[in-house]
C-alpha cells in the first residue's frame, strides 16, 4: 500500500486534492466535522459523513467509526473519512502528509510539526512558518502557484468571476435559521426565482419567520447546502452558476488546478526534505 496522506476537509476543493494523491497511489484519510457545511454537495466527499457513503466520478468514500477500519477500507480501494475536526488521529498515524484543504481562510490549527511535509490551501497560513507550503486558491493568473515563503492573497470577500458574474452568484444567508430547499443542486433558475427558505426563531422558540430567499441571477443551481440544517449569519450557503452548460457532478477545473497543485507541492518538498 501507498503512503498515507491525511487531509483536512472533504469540501469540493479538497475533493480536487484528494482525487490527485487518491489516482497517484496514495492512502488518502479525510478528516471531517460531524456536519460539513458544503454547498457543492454533489462533488464534495464530505457528504459521507452524512450519508456514510459518498461516490465523486470515480472516487468512492466510506464513514469509518475507527482507525481499525482503515486498512481493510485502502485495500478495496474506497478513501476513507472519519470524524475528526481536531485532528487528533494525527499523531497516531504518522503521516506521510498534512493537507490543510478546509479553506476557512483563518489558521484552523494546522502545523508544520504535524508530519514531514505539510500543506495549507489559501490564505491564513505562512508558509515556511506554520506550514511547508501553501497554495494559492485565488482565481487568476496565480491560481493553484505553490508558495514556499509567505502566503496566498489575502480573502477580498469577493468570489472570482465566472461568465461576467461575480459577487451575486454567491449567496450567503443574511440571519441565523433553518434551510429548506425549494430547488435542488442542478436546477435551471432564473432571476428573482426563489431557490429555499429561511426559518428564523426567537430566542424562546415561540414563534418563528420564515423568509424566501430569491435568485440574484439567472443559471445553474451548482451549489445549495444540505437541508434542513441550521445555518449561521453570513454562512455561504448557495452557488448559482451563469453557465448553463457545465457539469455539476464534476469536479471543477478550480478543484483539479488546485489539488493538481497540491500533488505537484507534496512531490516538491519530498524532494527537499528527503524521505517523507
Amino acid at each position: 500500500m501507498g503512503k498515507c496522506i491525511i487531509i483536512r476537509g472533504g469540501g469540493d476543493i479538497a475533493t480536487g486534492v484528494i482525487q490527485k494523491f487518491h489516482r497517484a497511489g496514495f492512502n488518502v484519510l479525510i478528516l471531517e466535522t460531524q456536519t460539513p457545511t458544503a454547498i457543492r454537495r454533489s462533488v464534495a466527499l464530505c457528504e459521507a459523513a452524512y450519508d456514510g457513503i459518498k461516490t465523486v466520478e470515480d472516487c468512492t468514500c466510506h464513514k469509518i467509526s475507527g482507525l481499525d477500519e482503515l486498512k481493510d477500507t485502502w485495500k478495496k480501494g474506497i478513501i476513507p473519512l472519519i470524524i475528526d475536526p481536531d485532528g487528533n488521529c494525527i499523531n497516531k498515524l504518522k503521516p506521510s502528509a498534512v493537507i490543510d484543504a478546509i479553506i476557512a481562510k483563518r489558521n484552523t490549527g494546522t502545523a508544520k510539526n504535524m508530519a514531514d511535509i505539510t500543506i495549507a490551501l489559501g490564505p491564513g497560513y505562512i508558509a515556511g512558518v506554520d506550514v511547508n507550503a501553501v497554495i494559492e486558491t485565488n482565481r487568476g493568473h496565480d491560481l493553484g502557484r505553490l508558495i514556499l515563503k509567505g502566503q496566498a492573497a489575502q480573502n477580498t470577500g469577493v468570489p472570482g468571476e465566472i461568465a461576467g458574474e461575480s459577487k451575486q452568484r454567491v449567496i450567503h444567508a443574511s440571519f441565523e435559521g433553518i434551510i429548506k430547499h425549494t430547488k435542488s443542486i442542478g436546477s435551471i433558475v432564473e432571476n428573482g426565482e426563489v431557490l429555499f427558505t429561511l426559518e428564523s426563531k426567537d430566542p424562546g422558540g415561540a414563534s418563528s419567520a420564515i423568509t424566501e430567499v430569491t435568485a440574484p441571477i439567472g443559471g445553474l443551481l451548482r451549489g445549495l447546502i444540505r437541508n434542513g440544517i441550521k445555518v449561521s449569519k453570513g454562512l455561504k450557503i448557495a452557488d448559482i452558476d451563469p453557465r448553463n452548460d457545465v457539469d455539476y457532478n464534476k469536479i471543477s477545473d478550480k478543484a483539479r488546478c488546485i489539488g493538481g497543485a497540491t500533488l505537484e507541492a507534496y512531490f516538491f518538498l519530498h524532494g527537499t526534505y528527503g524521505e517523507a
